[in-house]
């Protein structure tokens, strides 16, 4: 939980004082506005638990508790590394369709729905926390044959939070400086 209260006390100084047109402001026509990063993460926080909760259910099912502590593997150490900022420019992706923010959404919006994806991972955390989320995989909700630990999905959605929220930062440093 120390991740995420991290991400969420940076995501709070991102948007703290930022008037609806400064979230909105975008430095292009292609790039994303403050409001934008935080409306992608939510929607992506949410794919990514909804691909993690049956299998968590399945986990506790068939009694898979955890009995020592959480490890990613070699493939979930990479991942999570290839997503942490500053973002690489050989490493940069186009988000996919399903986790694109909405178009021009409120920054009171965005917050919102970012705050609200955050409260479902505490939650699925809580809810799994004696569950051995080291053993029990579920799909990547994007590339359906890859199967990741959920401990690896958790810090997943953690450094994709990093990531967009030094996106974010990037923005309203540009919106500072030309007094947007």
């Amino acid at each position: 939980m120390g991740e995420l209260n991290a991400v969420e006390w940076d995501a709070q100084a991102v948007v703290a004082g930022l008037t609806e047109s400064q979230g909105g402001w975008r430095a292009d026509a292609g790039s994303w506005s403050v409001a934008e990063c935080l409306d992608h993460l939510a929607t992506a926080n949410r794919v990514y638990l909804q691909a993690m909760a049956e299998p968590a259910e399945d986990g506790r099912r068939a009694a898979r508790h955890r009995r020592g502590p959480l490890a990613l593997g070699l493939f979930g150490r990479w991942f999570v590394r290839s997503l942490e900022p500053p973002v690489r420019p050989w490493l940069k992706t186009k988000a996919l369709q399903a986790i694109r923010p909405r178009p021009s959404p409120s920054l009171a919006d965005a917050w919102a729905g970012f705050l609200a994806s955050h409260q479902a991972v505490r939650d699925f955390l809580t809810a799994n926390a004696d569950l051995d989320l080291s053993g029990v995989l579920f799909p990547n909700p994007f590339v359906s044959w890859v199967r990741m630990r959920l401990v690896t999905g958790l810090h997943v959605i953690a450094a994709h939070e990093r990531r967009h929220l030094w996106q974010a930062w990037r923005v309203r440093r540009a919106a500072e400086r030309v007094g947007a």
